[in-house]
């Protein structure tokens, strides 16, 4: 039995929700996420909560219970309070720039390299070096660091790239001299 499937999931005041046979419509201050459900689960709403049921015993059906479960959470969660994840440039001349809906990175290449900044995504830059991506959409800020640091991934040599804010780089020793 899924500990995860079988919590509820509280609906913070604000926000709208609508369960049908395909999925769960969510509404609230921060945007609006339609989630779609796995075969063989369904949600039903209660007293100002969600639980994620499994209609038939089987294990596809067990399997995807916590994940449809946490699906929904995270909906609930992005429209009524949002997700954020921060990055950190580090490496002299290394900064970066909001444009318009366009990033601009000076990342020690050749050329700038511009990031388009999605329509759910906000992009902030605080002192060229410091920079935060929120949206509503828990996959789509995660994916939307991850590109972001794949730009410039960490030198484990010399520390230098982009981070995620609080991350561990271990610096490797480089050559040996004479």
């Amino acid at each position: 039995m899924s500990r995860i499937g079988s919590k509820p999931i509280p609906i913070p005041n604000g926000v709208k929700v609508a369960v049908t046979k395909e999925g769960v419509s969510v509404q609230g201050p921060k945007g609006r996420l339609t989630t779609t459900l796995p075969k063989g689960i369904k949600v039903e709403e209660g007293k100002g909560e969600l639980k994620a049921l499994v209609e038939k015993k089987s294990a596809h059906s067990n399997a995807f219970w916590g994940l449809a479960r946490s699906l929904v959470a995270n909906a609930v969660q992005g429209v009524s309070e949002g997700f954020s994840k921060e990055l950190d440039i580090v490496g002299i001349g290394y900064r970066a720039e909001v444009k318009g809906k366009t990033v601009v990175f000076s990342l020690g290449y050749s050329h700038p390299v511009i990031y388009a900044i999605r329509d759910s995504i906000e992009i902030k830059v605080d002192q060229n070096t410091h920079i935060t991506v929120s949206g509503a959409d828990k996959q789509l800020v995660g994916q939307t660091a991850a590109e972001i640091r794949s730009l410039r991934k960490p030198d484990p040599y010399k520390l230098k790239g982009i981070r995620y804010t609080g991350e561990y780089i271990r610096k490797k020793a480089g050559k040996t001299g004479v």
